[in-house]
């Protein structure tokens, strides 16, 4: 690109900088525009990315139609498929009228999703269909709508780690990156540190009419070598600070090292960690050992209540123990039964914690109760008929059994083990 046009588009948005990685991204953005793709926008948080997509939008054919910023990560995942795709009215609690969501109202126009690394899974789903098809259903309707909407994505997030921890699914990932834009962190970008250091300083004394500070040259080295974790949204932070609270208004390295963080391991915040193969995170491993615990906990009470109402009702109608049996190959045909579907999923749960929860002890049934067979009433006991229902239906195929049954194949095999099937 002419550098007098690079220029113009950095007067006309108000960019300071002149390294050769920020000119790149300049000169990619004004390539794309005139085109339809899809592009991804990758960079840490606080480099300016939303600067991208404006220019890509208003050097498109689409200018003269509507331009939308949404941050996916500031929407609750309750409410994001209606903000995106749109709602009929009494599809929930609140939703007194139709919606056309964010994606009817930009039709013809262009939408710049920020942070989409954020967006829940079901939400990817949604999304990946309209950038294939443009067609989306809106929350609790039934009628398809079509739209003809311009994405360009940005995000912070690391999407290769993301995608490998199932967090964003990959066909997305690949269909928002036709074209991918990498922002330069600051602490690239050389001498552009103490350009935009300058045009803050100046907007400060502009703003409050006071004396605009200045660097010496050993601070502007110093200020150089900084790592700017928080990038361009940390310097301008850091200098009105500083225009404010320094009495000096040439600042020398000694005052810049009493505003300057000194934690060295906030210099890496911002970095973007490229893992191997051996490396290995066990963080999302224990957030869902705790929400498998919560859950437990929670089955264990519904449990313990059926049992207790199941008691109550044997009292009071006096079933017979016939109708508490499960024979082999049919199920229980009592209204009042533990339905198989709740059993197996329990059993899912036992199995998978059984070293940290011990569940396998029978109930304490009252005397007043009918003498049912203990046996009829044993997890266990339940557990095995399931396995073998599971197992017959599917020809014997463990594997098949084990996913119609909702459990892993190790659980699978070690519940065979212990109940004693071939």
């Amino acid at each position: 690109m002419p550098s007098q046009d690079l220029q113009l588009i950095k007067q006309r948005y108000n960019i300071v900088g002149n390294c050769e990685a920020l000119n790149h991204v300049l000169d990619v953005a004004l390539q794309v525009a005139p085109t339809n793709v899809s592009v991804l926008i990758v960079g840490e948080s606080g480099v300016g990315k939303e600067v991208v997509p404006r220019i890509i939008h208003d050097n498109s054919p689409r200018r003269r139609e509507r331009y939308f910023a949404i941050n996916c990560g500031s929407i609750p995942e309750g409410t994001i498929d209606s903000e995106l795709f749109g709602h009929v009215k009494g599809s929930y609690t609140g939703a007194i009228n139709d919606s056309p969501g964010y994606f009817g109202v930009a039709d013809k126009g262009t939408l710049f999703l920020d942070e989409v690394g954020e967006l829940p899974m079901a939400t990817q789903a949604r999304l990946l269909r309209v950038l294939e098809t443009g067609e989306y259903i809106p929350v609790g309707g039934t009628e398809v709508r079509r739209c003809d909407v311009r994405v360009v994505a940005a995000t912070n997030v690391n999407m290769r780690k993301a995608i490998s921890e199932g967090r964003f699914r990959e066909d997305l990932y690949y269909r928002l990156n036709t074209i991918t834009v990498q922002m330069p962190p600051l602490r690239e970008r050389g001498e552009d540190i103490v350009l935009l250091f300058r045009l803050f300083a100046m907007q400060m004394a502009e703003k409050y009419r006071m004396e605009r500070i200045t660097l010496t040259d050993e601070a502007k080295q110093m200020l150089m070598k900084y790592k700017w974790p928080g990038n361009v949204r940390q310097l301008k932070n850091f200098t009105e600070q500083l225009s404010i609270l320094s009495r000096e208004r040439n600042v020398t390295p000694a005052t810049l090292a009493l505003f300057l963080p000194q934690d060295r391991e906030s210099t890496q915040l911002a970095t973007i960690p490229q893992h191997g193969a051996g490396d290995h995170s066990f963080e999302n491993e224990r957030e869902m050992l705790y929400k498998i615990l919560f859950e437990l906990r929670g089955n264990v009470n519904d449990l313990r209540r059926e049992m207790s109402q199941l008691k109550k009702q044997l009292e009071n109608h006096s079933v017979a123990p016939a109708t508490l049996s499960v024979a082999a190959g049919h199920d229980a045909v009592s209204p009042v039964l533990i339905q198989p579907q709740s059993a197996a999923k329990t059993d899912d749960y036992i199995t998978d914690i059984e070293d940290v929860v011990e569940l396998s002890r029978e109930p304490e049934t009252p005397a007043a109760a009918v003498s049912a067979p203990p046996e009829n009433l044993n997890l266990n006991v339940m557990g095995r008929v399931m396995l073998e229902k599971a197992l017959e239906r599917n020809g014997g195929n463990r594997k098949k059994a084990a996913e119609e049954l909702g459990i892993s194949d190790r659980t699978l095999y070690r519940r065979l083990k212990q109940f004693g099937i071939e």
